[in-house]
């Protein structure tokens, strides 16, 4: 079973067509999480890829005691080697023990997405994600009916990023599964950035790299974290990411 035929909704994004459906299904049934190639055109991956390259206005997140710190990725790139200094101790201090995070993301809200509105390219992708094609494709892989909203961050990852363990669990958000469409062009295991899925000892149990046009998709609730960007990295660990959610938002 195929998805020959679907056209997404918004423009300039399209699943490739040779995505064996019932394949996907069977694996995803038996381990709850899955890593799909190949999953736009290559035209569709590259459009966004170069939209996240040279259009997004980034902001850096850092997890702070209470709420999450924002600032302009250009201002915090701006701020005094002696202050990034110090703030990457109190970082890596925090990390060492509990949940901290720092990258650069840039997201669409929700109403955005429910009324239709916004013209660049990631308001299409939180439009053509939410369409009954691409929503259906997602139950039909989970088995989940009840899908019913696709958020959408996109994410940027450098030298220095990283995203400790945790399990996306949140009461109220509905969460059911979350996605990431990697792209990155020619990512190197070496270069860190990895999704990392966590055993009940804290061990790894499996290792996604970020492909280029490929999407990880799997359960909420497993524990996983991103590995470290190490500062030797060519490129940016670019990707689009959200939550499946059940109902709507």
């Amino acid at each position: 079973m195929t998805i020959q035929g679907i056209m997404p909704q918004a423009s300039d994004i399209a699943i490739h067509s040779d995505i064996d459906i019932l394949a996907w299904q069977e694996l995803f049934g038996a381990r709850q999480r899955i890593q799909i190639p190949n999953f736009l055109t290559a035209s569709s991956a590259d459009t966004l890829r170069d939209h996240l390259q040279n259009e997004v206005d980034w902001t850096h997140v850092i997890n702070g005691e209470e709420k999450v710190f924002e600032i302009a990725s250009g201002d915090f790139d701006a701020l005094d080697p002696s202050v990034r200094k110090r703030l990457n101790i109190a970082l890596y201090e925090k990390a060492a023990s509990a949940f901290q995070f720092q990258f650069d993301n840039r997201r669409v809200s929700d109403i955005d997405i429910q009324q239709g509105v916004g013209d660049d390219l990631l308001h299409h992708f939180g439009q053509w994600i939410n369409s009954p094609q691409t929503l259906g494709l997602f139950r039909n892989v989970t088995g989940r009916q009840d899908i019913g909203f696709a958020d959408v961050q996109a994410t940027r990852y450098r030298s220095g990023d990283f995203l400790t363990g945790h399990d996306d669990v949140i009461p109220g958000k509905d969460r059911l599964f979350a996605y990431v469409l990697n792209l990155s062009d020619n990512w190197r295991t070496e270069w860190g950035g990895l999704l990392l899925f966590h055993d009940v000892d804290s061990r790894v149990a499996e290792t996604f790299v970020p492909i280029f046009n490929s999407i990880s998709l799997f359960s909420v609730g497993q524990p996983h974290s991103v590995s470290y960007v190490t500062p030797f990295a060519q490129e940016e660990r670019l990707s689009i990411t959200g939550w499946l959610r059940k109902g709507v938002a």
